[in-house]
């Protein structure tokens, strides 16, 4: 039942929401489960976090999958070896999977966050106060 009730934070349409619905169920376990309402308010900052980027975003950020799924590839490798000789063979098998993956990435272009609402964390413009980007284009006829 409080696992169900906490659920209620994620499912909110908006980020203003997102923080009423916490400080609400907080408010409600907070009867039943005072530890668990006194956890909910230290923790509001972190778990209400993604509500500070575009909606499109939320349920990639508030995911934990993409590294669940790097830890379970480093790990079926591992299990293959089952005894490294010392730190560093352990390093370089975590290494070539972590670069066999970036490279799968970046051989089939996926975008995890759609490129439309990444534009709204970056914009076009940069402030004035940013500094200038030096020009790397040739210019020279070769």
């Amino acid at each position: 039942m409080a696992a169900a009730t906490i659920r209620t934070i994620f499912a909110q349409p908006t980020a203003d929401a997102v923080r009423t619905q916490l400080d609400t169920v907080a408010d409600m376990l907070g009867t039943q489960f005072p530890k668990v309402k006194d956890m909910l308010l230290e923790a509001k900052d972190d778990l209400t976090a993604f509500a500070a980027f575009p909606e499109r975003h939320w349920k990639k950020i508030r995911s934990t999958n993409p590294l669940e799924r790097i830890n379970r590839e480093v790990k079926r490798r591992t299990d293959v070896v089952q005894v490294f000789p010392n730190d560093d063979a352990l390093l370089r098998l975590v290494t070539a999977v972590l670069f066999e993956l970036h490279d799968e990435w970046i051989a089939f272009p996926r975008r995890y966050l759609p490129e439309g609402s990444m534009d709204q964390l970056y914009p076009a413009q940069r402030p004035e106060s940013a500094p200038a980007l030096p020009n790397t284009t040739n210019t020279t006829a070769g």
